[in-house]
């Protein structure tokens, strides 16, 4: 549909913007008003807003935010990818997690850049994915390399890990999962273990950090 024209000049990259803080919109928006091959042709705050700019707009590239309210934009881009398989998608996020950036990756997202490095490398990120191109960034790359051998948490261990966050007792745990206490403390013994961890208090930071659970 956006395709040149033989000997035209090549029309402007489509981009939608999805992230619930304005700030950052404002932002991008005005890094993408400044290059002549860009168009910033929607934006969104949620990942339901999302899904229905998608569709009425069929960007060339889209930048996804990861944490918003209801729902978030892993799922919004599942969504996306489902409805439109072509769609090319940028994370666009402050969470440098190898959990979350395999989740994103697997999700069928072409790229995975922080908020911090928005100036510096955003603009050439959108030229490569529209070029057909994947890119994560290097901090994130280096997250995925030093966790690459790491025995990954089963849905058991990170349910028990995300009710330890939320300061449940091992008793309490129990009740919530319908299994004994012995259980639920084989599953922390576990996942203190595969986290290379001493204790439920690390445990939790990893794992938020990692990308394994959310608050």
């Amino acid at each position: 549909m956006n395709s040149p024209k033989i000997g035209s000049t090549p029309s402007p990259i489509r981009i939608l913007a999805v992230d619930d803080h304005a700030l950052i919109r404002e932002g991008i928006a005005a890094l993408i008003a400044n290059q002549k091959d860009m168009h910033l042709v929607a934006e969104a705050s949620s990942g339901d807003e999302a899904i229905e700019q998608f569709r009425s707009h069929r960007p060339d590239v889209t930048l996804m935010d990861l944490q918003m309210p209801e729902m978030n934009g892993i799922d919004a881009l599942i969504a996306i990818r489902s409805e439109f398989p072509e769609a090319r998608v940028i994370v666009l996020t402050t969470y440098a997690g190898d959990v979350l950036c395999k989740r994103a990756m697997q999700a069928g997202a072409q790229a995975y850049i922080l908020k911090g490095d928005v100036r510096k490398g955003l603009l050439d990120t959108i030229r490569a994915v529209r070029a057909g191109k994947k890119f994560v960034h290097a901090e994130v790359a280096a997250e995925l390399a030093s966790h690459a051998a790491d025995d990954a948490l089963t849905q058991r261990e990170i349910e028990v890990l995300s009710l330890i966050a939320a300061g449940n007792s091992n008793k309490l745990i129990a009740d919530q999962l319908s299994i004994s206490e012995d259980t639920v403390k084989g599953h922390v013994k576990r996942l203190l273990s595969k986290l290379g961890v001493n204790d439920r208090t690390h445990a939790v930071t990893v794992g938020l950090k990692r990308g394994i659970i959310e608050l």
